[in-house]
């Protein structure tokens, strides 16, 4: 891997994960972040890391390709099996100016991060503080004080989003399996 990167940690979008190599010429099957996994191939400069706030080194694809719902990546870097075993389990981020445009209707998960979460009744639940990325389903951590929720991220539960909020219209005794 060439360089540490040395922009600021805001400006990263976790887009993957590596799961295991692919193959004996170093290639690396990645677990993609998005639901459409083809947008993963625009991506010329990635950044991997170990852990989410540990250092990112910067990578250049050589080339990704769709298998399903994963993508079978080639890296610069990393040129036999070896060095992609070592890979596995790194997380792939990409800088957000590198994400594709958006439908008027569309937004970008990470964006949710640090806005307020009501309900269409107005209860309060905190504040959005991360993303959990499930093989089912990404959920999005809510705290407040010393209680924590775990809500799914479906467009059917989400009634509008702006600057500051989030207002979410949820089913009935979704909250209560949270507590």
């Amino acid at each position: 891997m060439a360089e540490e990167s040395s922009i600021a940690e805001g400006h990263f979008v976790l887009v993957g994960t590596v799961t295991r190599p692919h193959g004996i010429k170093g290639e690396l099957k990645v677990r993609p972040y998005s639901d459409q996994p083809d947008t993963f191939c625009r991506y010329t400069k990635l950044y991997l890391s170990q852990e989410e706030r540990g250092e990112k080194r910067l990578c250049t694809a050589r080339q990704a390709r769709v298998s399903g719902t994963q993508v079978i990546l080639r890296l610069e870097e990393c040129q036999d099996r070896n060095r992609a075993e070592q890979l596995a389990g790194s997380q792939i981020w990409v800088t957000s100016d590198k994400l594709p445009p958006l439908e008027a209707d569309e937004f970008y998960l990470h964006t949710l991060i640090g806005k307020d979460i009501r309900t269409v009744d107005g209860q309060d639940l905190g504040r959005a503080a991360r993303l959990l990325s499930t093989s089912g389903q990404d959920l999005l951590v809510i705290r407040q004080a010393k209680k924590e929720y775990l809500i799914p991220i479906v467009k059917p539960f989400i009634r509008s989003i702006d600057e500051q909020a989030v207002v979410l219209d949820l089913p009935e005794g979704l909250l209560e399996i949270n507590g």
